[in-house]
């Protein structure tokens, strides 16, 4: 049977097919659905853990066991899985382990670019690289099964325009595997420097033997593919970059590399040994370019392109061929242009009402990884800083801490509800064991809002939306030795405000709650039909409710609102910035 499916999509059925046995995840785009759609096999063990590091512990042990077992996450997640990825490169596996690894070209929703490929070869761990959705799934069957074969970890390296793509895929029976039998054996398993010492030998050697078999990897499963055509141009490439060289240069001999690391270099000598001119065409990186260099072989490939964001056909096309460039698909020139629009937090978002406290109060704001990054843009334009997850409250414990407290008075770390039980407890834990003085707020919106709406350990629900325990943040606050937790709905947002003053004017650590559910999940909605409403003769067009910028309210050609019904969510941020009373919420 044949079947559209998503690239994630993809990845999580040939998991499926594959016999995966457990799958342990942090949510983060462009990786996200791979795990959500997993969560619909009812066979599988699924997870959302508090981070990656976690995802991968869970999965690492699982395949010690002997099942096989996944764990996903985007680039910037690697890095914070990247410890026991280094040290079960050593320790090899049972069961077959794969960690799905989402890169993000063009960074349309991450803080950088980065490169997994450089993981792969740093970890000496083998990367995998599927080109659209089909590959998808038979790369990520290949994955468990080179997994076991090699006794290695493999990486599944994707990319956004391959992940958020749809194309044909052929859905086959799952493969039933058996859990295997799990032997002790500490030789293999515990890392201690005697042992680690032979098993990097072990490492070395496994090294040399996939880069002995890449080569045949094109004949036996298809994973690297030749493709002659005319040889006075021929291109190495990769994965959605393939996609792109294709409509690009047509008739140019193509070597489609499926598995990036190690290369096969036999087979890429060979093919250069045929081509008159070759190039490498790969996104970010000159990953491939510098190894294939390295051993000797003539190529072109930076020089010609940018290592910055997403390529396209028409880039490629004209930096290759001397042929015109293809014709735009629509004559764009008499289209009328839509007016500029800035990101805005959602109407009825209860983090708006919380950074323009801040912004009033004129502190500077640790800010971190969420939705409540828009604090940053207009109106807020509260947050200072936004590294990593969980970096705003150490950042507020290092400014405390280089002005020998002075700015305790006058800096805020900001952190959501998710991204506090991903990475800021150890940090909160840190700053409370070194006598810091500092504020932090949790904006706890009650969900993983940035990724998609996913459950986090504080909401009460599992990745299959039934119940689970849910932490108490204001426990395990006072559990890490915060001396003042105090919960606030940021909605009142000069109540807000007071609450803040009066916390950062304390010489200990404290911790304001900021709770009131997102407004796109059921908790946080409105009903239909309940919306704010307009006092028009008590109004003064003071234009002090249009300056918060929510989408449901339009400012008239009279400089008097308007209410957008279909998305006013009666949060009354509005409401409470009148001062006139001209505002009113509807009735629940």
């Amino acid at each position: 049977m044949k079947k559209i499916m998503l690239g994630n999509e993809a990845v999580a059925r040939g998991a499926y097919e594959a016999g995966v046995k457990l799958v342990s995840s942090y949510p983060g785009t462009p990786s996200t659905e791979i795990t959500e759609v997993i969560a619909d096999y009812k066979e599988v063990s699924c997870e959302w853990a508090p981070n990656e590091k976690v995802g991968a512990e869970v999965a690492i042990g699982a395949s010690i066991r002997g099942a096989r077992a996944m764990t996903c996450m985007k680039h910037v997640g690697l890095n914070v899985a990247a410890d026991p990825l280094f040290t079960v490169a050593y320790t090899g596996v049972n069961g077959g382990l794969v960690f799905c690894v989402a890169d993000d070209p063009g960074m349309h929703s991450s803080q950088n670019e980065q490169d997994t490929r450089n993981h792969g070869r740093s970890s000496k761990v083998p990367v995998f690289e599927p080109s659209d959705s089909q590959e998808c799934k038979d790369f990520i069957k290949h994955a468990f099964e080179f997994s076991e074969e090699y006794d290695t970890p493999v990486i599944l390296r994707l990319h956004t325009r391959v992940s958020h793509s749809r194309s044909v895929v052929e859905i086959c029976d799952p493969k039933p595997i058996e859990v295997k039998d799990y032997v002790k054996d500490p030789s293999k398993y515990v890392m201690m420097p005697a042992n680690a010492i032979k098993r990097h030998v072990v490492v070395e050697d496994r090294t040399k033997k996939i880069i002995k078999d890449s080569s045949d990897l094109t004949k036996n499963i298809g994973l690297h593919k030749v493709e002659m055509r005319d040889t006075k141009l021929g291109i190495i490439t990769a994965g959605a970059t393939y996609q792109y060289v294709r409509d690009a240069a047509p008739d140019a001999s193509v070597l489609k590399l499926g598995m990036v690391w190690p290369l096969p270099m036999d087979l890429i000598k060979d093919f250069a040994s045929k081509v008159d001119r070759l190039v490498v065409v790969e996104e970010l990186d000159p990953f491939i370019e510098n190894e294939i260099k390295a051993n000797g072989v003539k190529c072109e490939g930076k020089e010609l392109f940018t290592m910055l964001g997403e390529y396209t056909a028409k880039m490629i096309r004209a930096a290759l061929t001397d042929l015109p460039l293809p014709e735009e698909g629509i004559d764009a020139t008499n289209l009328p242009v839509a007016p500029g629009r800035p990101p805005v937090l959602c109407a009825g978002c209860p983090h708006k009402g919380l950074f323009l406290a801040l912004s009033r109060l004129k502190v500077q704001v640790m800010g971190d990884i969420g939705c409540y990054t828009l604090g940053a843009l207009p109106p807020m334009q509260a947050v200072d800083t936004v590294i990593c997850m969980g970096a705003s409250v150490g950042m507020a414990h290092g400014f405390d801490k280089a002005t020998d407290g002075v700015d305790s008075k006058k800096t805020v770390g900001v952190i959501g509800d998710s991204t506090f039980l991903h990475s800021g407890i150890t940090n909160l834990l840190n700053a409370v064991y070194n006598e810091s003085a500092i504020t932090l707020i949790i904006l706890d919106n009650s969900i993983t809002g940035m990724t998609g709406h996913q459950q986090n350990p504080s909401t009460g629900r599992n990745i299959r939306l039934e119940e689970a325990p849910a932490v108490d943040l204001e426990g395990l606050c006072r559990s890490l030795g915060v001396a003042s937790v105090r919960v606030i709905d940021p909605v009142d947002t000069f109540g807000s405000e007071k609450v803040i003053k009066e916390e950062l004017d304390k010489d200990v650590v404290s911790v304001i709650i900021a709770r009131r559910p997102c407004a796109l999940i059921p908790t946080g909605r409105a009903k239909k039909g309940v919306e704010v409403s307009v006092d028009y003769d008590k109004c003064k067009a003071c234009g002090a409710c249009g300056r918060i910028m929510c989408p449901a309210l339009i400012m008239g050609d009279d400089k008097k609102p308007m209410i957008d019904a279909e998305q006013c969510n009666n949060c009354g941020l509005c409401v409470n910035v009148c001062k006139f009373d001209a505002l009113m919420k509807g009735e629940e």
